[in-house]
C-alpha cells in the first residue's frame, strides 16, 4: 500500500467498504484477533508522529498482530545505518507486515522492493499518504453518503503535503471536483495538471463548497520567505467564521492534524460540533488501517 495514484474507483470502494465494517466492529467494543494472530507488524517512523503511529498500533493489536513499535532515535540508523541495511534486518527478523514513514519521496517504494514484508506508506516525504486520504474519504462519505460530485477545498501549504496528494488523486478517482486553495508560494507549480481548480483567495476557493480540508503549515520542510509571518498567514488563508460562511451552510470542516490553532484553523471552527470532522477522522484512522491490515494479510497467507 504505497499510494493512491493508480488506483481504481472500485479498489478504493471495497477499502471503504471493508472500513465500514471495522468502525461498526470498533464501536461494539469487539475485536477479531485471531486475525493477523501469529504476524508480526513493524512500525518504522524516521519522522515523529502520534496519531499515525499510535493508530497502526491499536489496528494492529486490534487484529491481534504481535506489533513492535521501532524507535529510530534509539536504533541502528541513527548510528548510520542505511535504510537498505535496515531492510535486510527486518528480513532477517521474518517481519510480515511494515509500516514505514520516512522523510524523503520514494523511500518506502525502495523499501518494498528489498523486504518480503507487506509495505505500507505512513507518509514519504511530499510524495503521498494514502491511508490518511483513504480516512477521510471514509469520514466524508460517511456523512455525504457520497463522495461523487461533491466540491473539496483542500486549504493551505499544499506545496509539502504529502496529505493534499493523496486526497487529490482519490477524490478526483472518486468523482469528486477538487479546489486547492493556498498562497502562490505554498503550491506546486503543476497542481493544475492534476485535475484541480487552483485559487489564491479564500472566499473564492471556498464559495458553495460541501468540504473545506485544512492543511497544516510545515514550517519545517520551508526555506525563508514563503510565509511572512504566522499572524498574516492566518488572516488571509486561516480558517475561522467569516471565511467558511462563503461555504455552502452544512459544509464540513476537516484537517489532518496536527492542529496550529490560529494558524491554519481557528479553535471555534475546530471545535463546532456541527460542522467539524477532526475528531472522526480520527476515530476513522484506526478502521481504515485495520482494513488495510486485513487486506494485505490475505494476500501474504496466499503467498505462503
Amino acid at each position: 500500500m504505497l499510494q493512491i495514484e493508480g488506483m481504481y474507483p472500485p479498489q478504493i470502494t471495497a477499502m471503504l467498504d471493508l472500513a465500514e465494517s471495522y468502525v461498526l466492529l470498533n464501536r461494539s467494543g469487539k475485536t477479531q484477533r485471531d486475525l493477523l494472530r501469529g504476524r508480526t507488524l513493524i512500525n518504522l517512523f524516521f519522522e515523529d508522529s502520534t496519531r499515525t503511529r499510535t493508530s497502526f498500533e491499536l489496528a494492529g493489536k486490534r487484529l491481534g498482530a504481535d506489533v513492535v513499535n521501532m524507535g529510530v532515535s534509539t536504533s541502528s540508523v541513527n548510528k548510520g545505518e542505511t535504510l537498505l541495511d535496515t531492510a535486510g534486518t527486518l528480513n532477517a527478523m521474518q517481519t510480515d507486515l511494515l509500516v514505514i514513514r520516512h522523510g524523503e519521496s520514494g523511500a518506502a517504494n525502495l523499501l518494498a522492493q528489498k523486504v518480503d514484508a507487506a509495505v505500507i506508506n505512513a507518509g514519504d516525504g511530499t510524495h503521498e499518504h494514502p491511508t490518511q486520504a483513504l480516512l477521510d474519504a471514509l469520514t466524508i462519505r460517511r456523512r455525504r453518503g457520497r463522495l461523487e460530485a461533491l466540491t473539496v477545498a483542500i486549504c493551505g501549504d499544499v506545496l509539502h503535503s504529502r496529505v493534499a496528494r493523496s486526497n487529490i488523486h482519490l477524490l478526483t478517482t472518486m468523482g469528486a471536483r477538487v479546489r486547492v486553495v493556498g498562497p502562490p508560494t505554498l503550491m506546486p507549480s503543476e497542481v493544475a495538471r492534476l485535475g484541480v481548480e487552483v485559487f489564491h483567495d479564500m472566499k473564492r476557493g471556498l464559495a458553495d463548497v460541501d468540504i473545506v480540508m485544512m492543511l497544516r503549515l510545515q514550517r519545517e520542510r520551508m526555506t525563508r520567505g514563503l510565509v511572512p509571518s504566522e499572524r498574516e498567514y492566518f488572516r488571509f488563508f486561516g480558517l475561522d467564521a467569516e471565511k467558511l460562511r462563503h461555504a455552502k451552510p452544512d459544509a464540513l470542516v476537516m484537517h489532518p492534524g496536527p492542529m496550529n490553532r490560529g494558524v491554519e484553523i481557528d479553535s471555534a471552527v475546530a471545535d463546532d460540533p456541527a460542522r467539524s470532522l477532526i475528531r472522526e477522522q480520527v476515530e476513522m484512522g484506526v478502521a481504515v488501517r485495520m482494513a488495510v491490515l486485513d487486506i494485505l494479510s490475505r494476500r501474504a497467507r496466499r503467498n505462503d
